[in-house]
This record gives structure tokens, C-alpha cells and sequence, in this order.
């Protein structure tokens, strides 16, 4: 029997002048022979999990009906394009995130549903380590990043490896870029390669000429695709930075975030984006906006700073700018979701094959409280329905809802937190 189809290693890379490149899931990745050999290549799930902080404005988060015939709130309004691949679960409720110290503790336990000081009560020493680090420790093992944190304002942490170790938000989308593709152990060497007057590119030009001879018409097409996604993320970080660098004659005091934050947000989405296309990771958080934040608004007409803001005492034209400053962090996830859906992967897209949580650990804002949770899950993998409004009883706990999220992506955990199994309903 003569096999003619050229199989490629799926750990395949473009290498140059010390940068190497992950490539994406190609057909040409499948062994011939073999039971996929006919068949596109096959995806592998990715997680995310998106933050925003205060909770929402529910009245105006959760739709009025359930099912699947269910109208878009005004906050989920921009994600009514993505009706298909979008999962509205309300009604949960985290008791590990409650406290009287609520700002202090409300990111760290949203992904482990476990309050800081019961976390070293398991003796196995996972008690207190967040979903997504879980996930890691399976799925992350087969790529060069286990899991990438990002974030639009420093500081804080939603990840958790162990009880005790935080892992650091990384708000610089040059540095997140290097970490995946280029070279340098810190963050001078890598703006020093930035530099360079040769694009990181062009150091695997010689390489993608070679490997395109081995590749079919699609799998071309592909290589194509994502290396001008790269070079397009390359030229938005430096359009970005040119910005800041013209202001070096200021005294030495923090610049604070780009007044464009739209702009920063949506680079940090196109990480993950470029991140999943590339394989070089398939689990992300992103935390949006840090609690207690004081940022402004302005760009959607909100002159409030947002935390005080968030103490709304049930005011109605506080619950109006919320509510836009609420859709607007709404908008910048469906922009992503749009991202991914446009992305092949395998038979469908990377969206087809993402479990997204978009949410918060808080419900209302002005009373600190965690019950219920504003929740959106947004894709398909794992056969996640999609199109539908799921609303569960008082005190069905979100850590279900994580637990649902592991089990889809492959992830199997005889418990999570308090959650008493996965959902079937998803």
C-alpha cells in the first residue's frame, strides 16, 4: 500500500533567526491511514474566562423570558448577532465569594468558588485553585503556554495554580506578543528585538517558503491567513506605543492606561485570538476592568468614575450610565467572539470549538451581594447548545457552572467547589 499523504508533526514551526512560530491545526497535520485521514483536521477545545467588575444592572442583564425564544437585555444587546453560539445562565449564586471585605476578595474567587481562608482544608491541595488552572494541568500540558492571563488594568489576580500562588495579569499586549513569538528574558531585551528593523516575520520568510512546497492549495491558504494576522497584531502594538514613547520628557511618574482603552482592550482580545489560531495556548483569562476601578468612561459619554458609580442607591441615571458602561464592555466581547467565529479551525471555527464565560462575581453593585450572577457562556465546544436562556433555582451554585465548563472541555474532576456535578441542560 502506497500512502502519499505528507503528514506533518502538529508541534510543526516556522524557525528563523532565533524566533520560531507555533503554525496552526493544519489538514496536513493528520496522519494518512488513519481513522481522520478523510476527515478535517480535528480541534481541540479552548477555555475563556471573561471578567468585568461590580456586577450588573440585573433588571437590565436578564432576559424576561427563558428557553429559546428569549429577547436580548440591554446589556446583552451586542451579542444578539452571536444568537446561536450564546447561553444566558442566571439564577447562581457564589457563597465562596461572599464576604464583608467584598472588593478585597471577589476576583480571586470567582473561578474557585472557595473563600481564601478555607482553601488549605483539602489536604490534596487543590481546594482554593481556580478552573482554569485546572484545565492547565490537562489540556495545557501539549502547548507551549499552559494559560495566558490578561488584563486591561494592572494589578490583582483571578488565576490561582495553587491555593496560595497567584498568577500576575499581564496588561501589555507587546509583551504577551513576545512571550508567544519572540525572544528575550525580559522586557528590555524584547523591545530591543522590537526594534529591529527586520520583522519577526521576516525571520521565518526562508522557512514558510519551504514548508508551503509540503502543504496543499488549503493548508497554504491557512499559513497565509495567520501570519498576516500576525503582522497585523505586530503593526497594532507598535501604532499603539508611538503614542507613549512621545510623551518621555514626563517626570517619572505612571502613565496610567492609553487613553484609548477601546483600543487596548481589543489588542489584548486579539492575543488570545492569535494565541488560539497558533496553538500555543487554549485556555485565557481576561479580566476587563479591575474592581473598585476609577476609570471613566468618557468615550461612551459616562463622566462618572466607575466605582462610585457602581453605589448607584438605585438613582435611575446612575443605572443609566451603567448600563452603558455595561454594554460597552459587552461590545468588546462580541467584537472577540466575532474574532474567533471568523477563525477555521478544523470543521467549524475556533468559536465552534471555544466554552467562554463571560461574567462577574458580583450581582448588585451597590449591595456587594453574589447572588445572582450575571453570566453569559458564548460558543460550542464541548456541545454546548447555544441559543438558549437557562434560569435555575435560588442558590444553584456557580461553581455548577465551571464544573459544566471542565467537563465539556475534556477535563474531568470528581468535584469542584460546591458544585454537585455539571449541567445537563447547557
Amino acid at each position: 500500500m502506497f500512502i502519499s499523504k505528507k503528514h506533518l508533526s502538529r508541534r510543526t514551526v516556522l524557525k528563523g533567526a532565533g524566533v520560531s512560530i507555533a503554525l496552526p491545526l493544519l489538514d496536513a497535520m493528520i496522519p494518512a491511514a488513519t481513522a481522520l485521514a478523510n476527515t478535517a483536521a480535528v480541534a481541540s477545545p479552548r477555555l475563556v474566562y471573561v471578567y468585568f467588575p461590580h456586577g450588573a444592572v440585573m433588571q437590565d442583564w436578564v432576559p424576561k423570558q427563558t428557553g429559546r425564544n428569549f429577547e436580548y437585555s440591554r446589556i446583552l444587546k451586542p451579542l444578539q448577532s452571536l444568537n446561536d453560539y450564546v447561553t444566558v445562565v442566571s439564577g447562581l449564586r457564589n457563597k465562596g465569594g461572599e464576604s464583608s471585605n467584598p472588593h478585597g476578595i471577589i476576583e480571586e474567587t470567582w473561578l474557585s468558588c472557595v473563600a481564601p481562608d478555607s482553601k488549605d482544608r483539602d489536604a490534596k491541595g487543590t481546594r482554593g485553585v481556580t478552573a482554569d488552572q485546572l484545565a492547565a494541568r490537562v489540556i495545557g500540558k501539549t502547548t507551549t503556554l499552559p494559560s495566558l492571563e490578561l488584563c486591561g488594568e494592572p494589578g490583582g489576580a483571578i488565576s490561582y495554580r495553587t491555593p496560595q500562588q497567584p498568577l500576575p495579569l499581564e496588561g501589555n499586549p507587546r509583551k504577551v506578543f513576545y512571550t508567544m513569538f519572540g525572544q528575550g528574558d525580559n522586557y528590555d531585551e524584547r523591545i530591543g528585538i522590537l526594534q529591529q528593523s527586520t520583522s519577526l516575520l521576516d525571520y521565518a520568510k526562508e522557512a514558510t517558503n519551504t514548508l508551503n512546497k509540503k502543504l496543499d492549495a488549503a493548508d497554504r491558504v491557512l499559513v497565509s491567513n495567520y501570519l498576516d494576522s500576525i503582522r497585523e497584531v505586530e503593526t497594532r502594538i507598535q501604532k499603539l506605543e508611538a503614542g507613549a514613547r512621545e510623551l518621555h520628557n514626563l517626570p517619572d511618574s505612571p502613565l496610567g492606561p492609553p487613553d484609548d482603552f477601546t483600543a487596548l482592550l481589543d489588542i489584548q482580545f486579539e492575543m488570545m485570538a492569535l494565541a488560539f489560531q497558533t496553538n500555543q495556548t487554549r485556555i485565557a483569562t481576561m479580566r476587563m476592568v479591575k474592581e473598585a476601578s476609577m476609570r471613566v468612561y468618557a468615550n461612551i459619554g459616562v463622566d462618572e468614575a466607575f466605582h462610585p458609580l457602581s453605589h448607584h442607591q438605585n438613582l435611575p441615571e446612575k443605572f443609566e450610565k451603567l448600563i452603558l458602561v455595561q454594554a460597552y464592555h459587552t461590545s468588546r466581547m462580541a467584537k472577540f467572539a466575532e474574532r474567533l467565529k471568523s477563525i477555521p479551525d478544523g470543521e467549524g471555527s475556533i468559536l465552534d470549538n471555544s466554552i467562554i464565560l463571560f461574567g462577574s462575581n458580583m450581582s448588585n453593585s451597590d449591595r456587594h451581594n453574589n447572588d445572582p450572577l450575571p453570566s453569559v457562556l458564548i460558543g460550542k465546544g464541548g456541545g454546548i447548545k447555544g441559543g438558549q436562556h437557562l434560569h435555575y433555582p435560588q442558590d444553584t451554585p456557580h461553581a455548577q457552572l465551571l464544573h459544566t465548563m471542565l467537563d465539556r472541555a475534556g477535563v474531568h474532576v470528581d468535584s469542584f467547589a460546591d458544585s454537585p456535578g455539571p449541567f445537563s441542560e447547557v
